[in-house]
């Protein structure tokens, strides 16, 4: 027998290696199981249990007639696992491509293996807004580690109709101004989630679903905004900016006695749907952000404030062709009219839109009085509209006037307003006398149930008597006669009463003779009211100065003929002038 001869060196070596060896392995399998347990272990665990967020559908918004203006489709964002890449799924990247619509290389690139923080990324967004029908597709491509969410997109399906009413929710799903931020707390709803396990290809085991939270629908809002008039003040608007050329122009549209607003719309506008096509200023409600000098349409404060304190009655006159008077212990200097005038009655004032006239009744107001009836018709204070962004304007507080101001403001000089501040003012005529607040929303509702919440219309005060009230409105409907200011603004056969405003804008500190705000606000029919109507146009293009009876009194009448025939408002006998509210007893206005 041949015994095998073995090298003890030989031997040892061997034993060696094997010992390094069985150490290595001893050490990896201490350091995986004993040192990175919790991390692995958490690795493994994220890998096989997921919570997944099951958003929620954002809920309408329709108009008074429940029409669609803000709605949410679902869609899906579709997004690929790198570490389940399949090599032999390559060659559908092409085809998977082109459905996705982005490049190759960057799908390409979505599928590399990256580690974060010491983890390997699981989740890769390729892109968002998937169509369904698309993403069957996709799923039918059978690639490995391509998965989706879905989610909610808002649409908006008259484009650029109420975009400044509306707002629009941006891509991080956030509310940006508008009813939609006004209303978010009704409108987003509640998102819930889903936890489960999946298995190796990243399919879900439903019967290891551990927990499952529905999500629950936003609620709809119906607005007091009616689609028809909304068009109607949009395409004039486009009409307007198309002649003018201005900077920028806001038609307002509302009901007296309720305050509801009827349609609201600014130039220049955007589109929600894709707004950040769009410039960011137009993106501003100028209705609410923006202020000018209000001039003659502030004339109906003084008028109806020194009716109301009984100080003069329509028929009083005053001496309009004067350029001073002796206020308190000082004389001031009245200001110039664009006509000569001589002896004019209250209601003259008015309809002859008197510069000096204006300025005397102040006067005879005294401060106090000028600056609280001021601040009664809802200057100086934002008005209680709903959305954000709205500011108050300026009415600066008595001590600080300067000896200009009481003859100033009632021209409306020295005091700065937006657009909804004005309209509003002009209600309280209309509204017998209050002030009521803006409002769009008149609920919020469920599909299902029905009405959530109403909104009723929000009296503010009492600024006039009902008495002074009809009066201002018979004096306000000779304001469109043909010797007043605005007889562009007539409807034979509706009674409009209104007022003009004819604004220089200040320009590097000095009154501009070239810049101009034009403005007419007015109601109809002036013996019942229906409607209120704000026509403003900053800095039109025109040859000569731009007068509110040009410019802005034909875009009230273009907008209050639709609006008539709309609405179905009946026609007022022409041969009967006096006003006949509910307890009139003015026979003397006839």
């Amino acid at each position: 027998m041949i015994k095998a001869f073995v090298s003890s060196f030989r031997l040892g070596v061997l034993t060696f290696f094997i010992l390094i060896g069985f150490g290595v392995l001893t050490v990896r399998l201490y350091h995986l199981h004993i040192l990175e347990h919790d991390r692995l272990a958490e690795i493994v665990e994220n890998n096989r249990n997921r919570s997944e967020v099951i958003h929620s559908r954002r809920g309408n918004i329709v108009d008074v007639q429940g029409n669609l203006l803000a709605t949410s489709h679902s869609s899906i964002e579709v997004g690929v696992d790198p570490e389940f890449l399949d090599t032999d799924d390559k060659s559908k990247f092409p085809e998977l491509a082109s459905l996705l619509d982005i490049p190759l290389e960057k799908l390409e690139l979505a599928f590399q293996p990256t580690i974060q923080s010491g983890r390997p990324v699981r989740w890769r967004k390729l892109a968002d807004g998937v169509d369904e029908l698309v993403y069957e597709k996709i799923l039918a491509l059978n690639i490995r580690g391509i998965y989706g969410n879905r989610t909610f997109d808002r649409v908006y399906p008259g484009e650029t109709l109420a975009a400044h009413v509306l707002g629009f929710v941006n891509k991080e799903d956030t509310a940006v101004m508008g009813i939609e931020r006004a209303m978010d707390f009704y409108l987003r709803g509640q998102n819930g989630w889903r936890e489960s396990e999946r298995d190796g290809r990243l399919r879900e085991i439903a019967h290891f679903r551990s927990r499952e939270v529905a999500a629950t629908d936003g609620l709809d809002v119906e607005l007091s905004l009616d689609q028809m008039i909304q068009n109607i003040i949009e395409q004039e608007l486009q009409v307007l900016a198309e002649m003018y050329r201005p900077k920028s122009a806001t038609i307002i549209v509302s009901e007296p006695a309720t305050g509801y607003l009827l349609g609201l719309a600014n130039y220049p506008t955007f589109n929600p749907n894709n707004f950040w096509e769009f410039d960011i200023a137009s993106h501003r409600n100028r209705a609410v952000t923006d202020t000018f000098e209000p001039g003659s349409t502030f004339k109906i404060i003084p008028a109806s404030a020194a009716l109301n304190e009984s100080l003069v009655t329509p028929d009083d006159q005053f001496d309009c062709s004067l350029n001073k008077l002796s206020y308190g212990e000082r004389v001031v200097r009245l200001p110039k009219d664009i006509h000569d005038f001589g002896l004019l009655s209250v209601r003259e004032i008015v309809s002859q839109s008197s510069n000096r006239g204006a300025a005397q009744l102040g006067m005879l107001l005294g401060s106090k009085r000028l600056y609280n009836y001021s601040r009664d018709f809802g200057f100086g204070a934002p008005t209680g509209y709903e959305a954000s962004g709205e500011v108050g304007g300026v009415l600066h507080p008595i001590n600080n006037w300067d000896g200009l101001t009481i003859t100033r403001l009632p021209i409306g000089h020295a005091v700065s307003a937006t657009p909804l501040q004005v309209h509003y003012a002009m209600s309280v005529v209309a509204n017998r006398g209050i002030l009521m607040q803006p409002q769009f929303v008149r609920r919020v509702f469920d599909r299902d149930t029905g009405t959530v919440l109403n909104f009723k219309p929000v009296p503010r005060r009492r600024v006039l008597s009902n008495r002074t009230a009809q009066i201002m409105a018979q004096m306000l409907r000779r304001v469109v006669d043909p010797e007043g200011t605005a007889q562009r603004a007539d409807i034979p056969g509706f009674q409009v009463a209104g007022k003009t405003g004819t604004t220089q804008k200040i320009i590097e500190g000095s009154y501009s003779n070239d810049h101009h705000v034009a403005s007419f606000v007015g109601f109809l029919p002036a013996n019942r009211p229906q409607v209120v109507i704000t026509v403003i146009v900053d800095d039109p293009k025109s040859d000569g100065v731009g007068y509110g009876g040009q410019i802005a009194a034909p875009f009230f009448r273009n907008v209050a003929e639709q609006i008539i025939k709309y609405k179905g408002i009946q026609p007022i006998d022409e041969t009967e002038n006096t006003l006949v509210w509910e307890g009139s007893d003015f026979d003397w206005l006839r």
